[in-house]
């Protein structure tokens, strides 16, 4: 911990230049001079850089060591996040009584401070460990990761464990497990008339689709953990239109595997049978990210890593988060995963993110210990 808080004030100044770096996942051009800003970084701790193009988002990148051959430690991280061209510019970094503000300041340009500084302490103190670390970096993470999922995978699939830099819980806590969740489109094709002069030629879309949304909500079963709500429809020409057409997004959250199946497969029957006669129904998308269960694997790293904790003093707690993250696609590859292992912070996606600046060298600390523990 003292080799951490000796580097406290270095931490803090990459913190801020990654800060004042846009990176909003749309943002190509910012994300990418993150991905350049951290690859230096790596390259002096000499890890080997492949960079995987990305003309849709920004690059992705991975890490090794040249002498890792058969890396069996995932360290999962994303260079995006929620906030769009020019917010730095507008709230730039700053600290204030032991916290840091800033866009995207604890998701996740904290995390990615907490994970270079782990490893650079490795490098120091028991640099072996290093050649079991394979280090990905994606850039559309905020987005449901469409053109990382796979890479993920891929790399996920010869390891076993995850080690994913989503930040900490307000009070520290780790996150154990995850609900999945994905996104569908309901469009609905109706007949247009005039609403005055031929009502009774039309076929009202959006009468369909209120039919839909009753029965969509019906499938939430919250104690259990499951959340269906359609968050957005939209249809119609004009007031004075029976409307021809309208679409209905639904978003989808779940916390088991099983519960993944049974609701794609009862939104598919809903959108089978049409309510009003005449109309047509087209169900596009599905379950994007699978559930993060806190199986017997996850548990016993869990363990592994509370071990790693106790070594200098810290207390780990864990919790149930019900967002997703990327931890979602090693675990459902078997991969024992666990998450929010990034600093302590609150308010994410929000004017008032904030990072407990305290947090960074135990959680560098923590990352580092595990890393070794595990190795």
């Amino acid at each position: 911990m003292e080799w951490m808080k000796q580097r406290q004030e270095e931490m803090v100044g990459l913190l801020e230049q990654l800060v004042n770096t846009d990176s909003g996942s749309t943002y190509k051009e910012g994300i990418d001079r993150v991905a350049d800003m951290l690859k230096g970084h790596y390259e002096a701790l000499g890890f080997v850089v492949e960079t995987i193009e990305n003309e849709q988002n920004g690059n992705h990148l991975l890490f090794r060591q040249p002498d890792a051959t058969e890396p069996k430690i995932l360290l999962l991280g994303h260079m995006d996040t929620v906030f769009a061209k020019g917010t730095a510019a507008k709230r730039p970094f700053r600290t204030e009584n032991g916290r840091a503000y800033g866009p995207g300041v604890v998701d996740m340009k904290g995390s990615q401070v907490t994970l270079l500084f782990a490893l650079k302490y490795l490098a120091e103190h028991d640099p072996a460990a290093l050649r079991n670390v394979i280090v990905l970096l994606n850039s559309d993470e905020e987005l449901g990761s469409p053109t990382s999922r796979e890479l993920i995978e891929e790399t996920a699939r010869p390891v076993d464990y995850a080690l994913v830099m989503e930040p900490g819980r307000k009070d520290g806590s780790l996150v154990s497990s995850r609900r999945g969740g994905g996104r569908y489109e309901m469009h609905v094709q109706g007949r247009a008339a005039h609403s005055g002069g031929a009502p009774e030629e039309g076929i009202s879309a959006i009468e369909e689709l209120a039919h839909k949304i009753i029965k969509l909500n019906a499938l939430s079963d919250h104690a259990n953990g499951v959340s269906v709500s359609v968050g957005i429809i939209e249809g119609g020409e004009a007031v004075n239109m029976i409307p021809d057409r309208a679409t209905g997004y639904i978003d989808v959250r779940v916390n088991t595997e099983q519960q993944s199946h049974e609701i794609h497969e009862r939104i598919e029957a809903i959108s089978t049978e049409p309510d009003v006669p005449g109309t047509t129904i087209r169900l596009e998308g599905g379950i994007n990210r699978p559930p993060m269960e806190f199986n017997e694997r996850n548990r016993a790293l869990l363990e592994q890593v509370k071990s790693a904790g106790e070594s200098f003093g810290l207390n780990v707690s864990h919790v149930h988060a019900g967002g997703g993250s990327d931890a979602s696609f090693p675990s459902a590859l078997g991969v024992a995963t666990i998450d929010g292992l990034g600093p302590v912070g609150g308010e994410l996606h929000n004017v008032e993110e904030y990072l407990e600046l305290e947090s960074l060298a135990e959680r560098c600390y923590l990352v580092a210990e595990t890393v070794r523990k595990l190795s």
